[in-house]
């Protein structure tokens, strides 16, 4: 094993399609000299040049155009999206387009695009660069939705995703580049739609997504202080949803929590409530509790984007309150 920081194993994902396949290409505002604006693909232009580390004007719509474009003539571009918030700006490309092509042309052509989105707010880059929104995605049939929290699981998923022959909307927390940890020497792909148990427990399940997946297991170790043993499954794939891992926990402990950084109303986080209600409703001995940002934009100030962004008392007191 190696260890590699969260952009580090994004860069080595990239690289290594990039060598194995001549169609996979980067395109995006300041990914190429620059490096791009959180320093994931630095380096990437001097190996493979400008043809296929392809610096864009700031258009997102034409972004997305472009990668939509070159996917659906036979090349597999990774777009990146330099906040996720302006994904609004794409969102017709991503909706209209790269999600309904294959289906419309009845699955005559294949649409092999990865669209990168740093996300999440801890920089105080306030409302218009902080944003969650990963449940407008999850909400598209033709869209898969990726989502790691841990360098290991940004190489595998980043490879897999590249791999993927429909379109990947592949989430990344902008809090997580610098986190560090283990990867494989072998650069392996790690399948879609399987979650992870980060930690096994007991008394609770908490699900959690991105940065929150660490919130939450600073928060399972406080618990165990006293006496609480909480297990943390991360989907790691928002869609396709590994339903069977985080229902078996849910079966094992009877609660559930779900922690997410999105905005609560309306968020995926909901959308996992009401699936675990429908199927699995018998297996609960209390609510299901769900976390999540505060119903306003995301403050500029530190002290306020703290007080709306969850964090590890919030969670600890989600789970004492069905306990």
């Amino acid at each position: 094993m190696r260890q590699l920081t969260y952009a580090e194993a994004l860069r080595e994902a990239i690289r290594n399609e990039m060598r194995r396949d001549p169609r996979v290409f980067i395109l995006g505002e300041d990914v190429g000299k620059f490096g791009g604006c959180f320093g994931v693909t630095q380096g990437l232009i001097d190996e493979f040049g400008e043809e296929l580390v392809r610096d864009t004007p700031i258009s997102e719509e034409a972004i997305a155009g472009v990668a939509v474009g070159a996917a659906a003539t036979g090349m597999r571009p990774i777009a990146e999206i330099m906040f996720m918030d302006f994904v609004t700006v794409a969102m017709d490309q991503l909706v209209n387009q790269a999600a309904k092509m294959r289906y419309m042309f009845g699955g005559k052509i294949s649409m092999p695009m990865v669209i990168r989105l740093p996300e999440g707010g801890g920089l105080q880059a306030a409302a218009q660069h902080s944003q969650c929104l990963e449940a407008w995605l999850t909400h598209v049939p033709g869209l898969k939705v990726v989502y790691p929290s841990t360098p290991k699981d940004a190489l595998g998923l980043l490879i897999s995703s590249i791999r993927d022959d429909n379109p990947v909307a592949f989430i990344e927390h902008k809090l997580l580049y610098n986190l560090k940890g283990e990867v494989p020497d072998e650069n392996e792909p790690i399948p879609l739609g399987v979650a992870d148990v980060k930690r096994p427990g007991r008394d609770v399940t908490i699900v959690a997504t991105g940065l929150m997946v660490h919130k939450a297991l600073n928060a399972a170790n406080e618990l165990a202080k006293e006496g609480i043993e909480a297990e943390i499954v991360d989907p790691r794939t928002l869609f396709p949803l590994d339903k069977e891992t985080i229902f078996n926990s849910v079966k094992k402990t009877h609660k559930v929590v779900i922690v997410t950084e999105e905005v609560k109303r309306g968020g995926w986080g909901g959308e996992l409530a009401a699936l675990i209600a429908e199927e699995i409703f018998d297996y609960l001995d209390a609510q299901i509790v769900r976390i999540g940002a505060l119903n306003v934009p995301i403050p500029f100030t530190t002290v306020l984007e703290n007080y709306v962004i969850p964090n590890e008392i919030d969670i600890i007191n989600g789970v004492k309150s069905i306990l």
